[in-house]
């Protein structure tokens, strides 16, 4: 396995947390008091990908009231959606995470995230520098426009199934069932394991 590291690099993800998150989560965080398991998908497939998962990855745990406590393995994996050879190839990996932020405030952060790395919406399922989806956020399933939950299309995708059953192989998806089963229905044919590549678990 290859460490990856931004030493010497500069960071693009410095990004203020939104005055009404920080005060949400300003005593919760001193404690963690009551929090909520999230998982959360991240996708790259411009620039430096491996670099721009590591810089989401550490961006969330800078955020105030949620720690990441698992990174799963790297995959590559081809566009959702779109004609073959169209874009370059996604590295996609999930993380779990602890949080005292309600679900609306980590939509809120993730988005940050994403602007932070020049995210760019101009179509459905265009390519983008970074991705970052919440796939569930404790046991709520909500039907919610804003954010569904859990993630509506999660349970069809083994490039979050694979990283997902990685880090978490008793995981359920709340409403559809056990990762494992949804994982062996769906196959990992679609997905690489990139074992050459490696991301850190924030410190």
């Amino acid at each position: 396995m290859t460490a990856f590291s931004t030493e010497g690099q500069s960071d693009p993800t410095v990004q203020p947390v939104p005055t009404a998150v920080v005060k949400q989560v300003d005593a919760a965080d001193i404690t963690l008091s009551n929090p909520k398991m999230a998982v959360i998908s991240l996708g790259s497939n411009l620039g430096n990908r491996l670099e721009t998962l590591q810089g989401a990855v550490d961006a969330l745990e800078d955020t105030p009231g949620l720690r990441v406590k698992a990174v799963s393995p790297v995959y590559e994996t081809e566009p959702w959606g779109v004609e073959a050879d169209s874009q370059p190839s996604y590295f996609n990996a999930v993380i779990l995470v602890k949080t005292t932020l309600p679900p609306a405030s980590l939509l809120e952060r993730g988005q940050a995230v994403e602007e932070a790395f020049d995210r760019v919406r101009e179509e459905r399922w265009g390519p983008r520098t970074i991705d970052v989806d919440i796939v569930s956020y404790a046991d709520i399933v909500s039907g919610d426009p804003v954010l569904t939950l859990p993630h509506p299309r999660a349970h069809e995708r083994a490039f979050v199934l694979a990283p997902w059953h990685d880090v978490d192989p008793e995981a359920q998806l709340p409403g559809a069932g056990p990762v494992a089963q949804l994982l062996a229905q769906v196959g990992r044919d679609s997905v690489l394991p990139r074992a050459d590549l490696e991301l850190r678990l924030p410190e």
